[in-house]
């Protein structure tokens, strides 16, 4: 069952005490963290989980910092979606944070950036995406299911972002 919650400005507290931590940790190696997801858009209903990406120049560099992350209570999930290292953050028996370190060269055209300042800018694409994600959760469906609904939705969401900033669409699904 997934479980929502209405928008929280807590969570960009969340957010930014998080990232001073991930900053010590990280040092140098990685230049910026930004506050991503649903948790980042005013608004929008949201599990109640922070999600953060995180900008490396070097991926291996940034592997380099496992130690200081697991100290943090994070834990590296290798089978995490290509082209970056994901991370989780589990308190109490329950996911509080999902860091992503994407490569410098990616960054300016992420996906989850991209959309998250879209949503930030659309009221009315934040009220459909909410609606979407309520009946989502009222008709039970979790985990990867409802993962999985919601992807046209994104889906369309995103390229009509990414058009407006003269990107090419391409899929938000990620194997």
């Amino acid at each position: 069952m997934t479980v929502l919650s209405e928008y929280d400005e807590g969570w960009a507290r969340l957010f930014v005490v998080m990232a001073d931590e991930l900053r010590v940790v990280f040092g140098g190696a990685v230049t910026e963290l930004e506050h991503i997801g649903s948790t980042a858009v005013p608004g929008l209903v949201a599990k109640p989980v922070i999600d953060i990406a995180a900008r490396a120049a070097d991926l291996e560099v940034a592997a380099g910092k496992d130690s200081g992350l697991v100290a943090l209570g994070f834990t590296h999930e290798p089978a995490g979606p290509p082209g970056r290292r994901t991370y989780t953050r589990v308190v109490d028996g329950v996911l509080t944070h999902n860091l992503h370190v994407f490569p410098t060269d990616v960054w300016d055209g992420l996906n989850q950036r991209i959309l998250r300042d879209h949503l930030r800018e659309s009221p009315d694409a934040v009220r459909l995406y909410s609606e979407l994600k309520r009946k989502l959760a009222a008709d039970g469906l979790s985990g990867f299911d409802y993962t999985a609904a919601k992807t046209e939705l994104i889906q369309e969401l995103t390229d009509e972002a990414r058009r407006r900033r003269g990107l090419p669409s391409v899929p938000v699904w990620e194997s």
